[in-house]
């Protein structure tokens, strides 16, 4: 798929997302999911490239909010391993800066993932990425609902 059309597809599948999507930008070696609720399109783009688009999207949206799960095991890859895991690194802290980001293990999102695309709706945008752990797994919260409002909801029922 060229660049435009994955673009166009996110822009698509944007206004239907809700709280419990998932949007993940994913490094080139990333599994396609066979979960019929899981998309993978492919970007042809640079990770770096593809995150920036991804999130001007979601910060211009008004009912969802970004909630970013990023593999634990990113943290404690060598440079050495994997030349370059330090220069994305810092990049991908300044990229996500704002939001809020989780470090989970890989083994643990993916669970997770694959619980949601049972009932809810997965895309995966793949990038040209050739660095592990680099994928940013990006769970949709409610835009305008939050956490708190939620429990003081629960504690009068």
């Amino acid at each position: 798929m060229k660049s435009e059309s994955w673009e166009k597809i996110l822009d698509t599948r944007l206004p239907l997302f809700g709280h419990r999507n998932w949007i993940v930008v994913a490094d080139s070696a990333y599994p396609a999911h066979s979960s019929p609720g899981i998309e993978t399109i492919v970007s042809g783009l640079s990770q770096q490239v593809a995150i920036k688009k991804v999130l001007a999207r979601l910060r211009a949206c008004k009912h969802i909010r970004p909630i970013v799960h990023v593999d634990q095991e990113l943290t404690l890859v060598d440079e050495m391993d994997a030349p370059g895991i330090d220069s994305y690194r810092d990049w991908l802290k300044g990229a996500l800066k704002g939001l809020s980001v989780t470090l989970t293990p890989h083994e643990e999102i993916l669970s997770k993932l694959d619980r949601a695309g049972r009932m809810f709706s997965i895309l995966i945008v793949k990038s040209t990425m050739t660095i592990p752990y680099t994928s940013v797994f990006i769970e949709l919260g409610c835009g305008y609902w939050d956490a708190d409002a939620e429990t003081r909801l629960r504690s009068r029922i």
